[in-house]
């Protein structure tokens, strides 16, 4: 499954640093975050509950850039 989510990130840097921490939770096929769009897709394992997925990859992403969101 593949969804799309809004954001809100003040740069690049911040961009790429929530992608690769994205990536690394579990359910995640793959994540692609936009700055320019400030847009966050993602692909999810088979069989992956999307909820409770993102509610990890927010968490993920707050660690190494607290002021960024995830619209859920």
């Amino acid at each position: 499954m593949k969804k799309t989510y809004k954001i809100e990130v003040d740069c690049a840097n911040c961009a790429n640093k929530m992608e690769e921490a994205a990536k690394k939770a579990p359910g995640i096929r793959e994540v692609t975050v936009n700055f320019m769009t400030q847009k966050m897709i993602v692909v999810f394992e088979e069989g992956a509950e999307p909820e409770a997925v993102m509610q990890d990859v927010l968490a993920r992403c707050k660690k190494v850039e607290d002021d960024c969101e995830i619209y859920l």
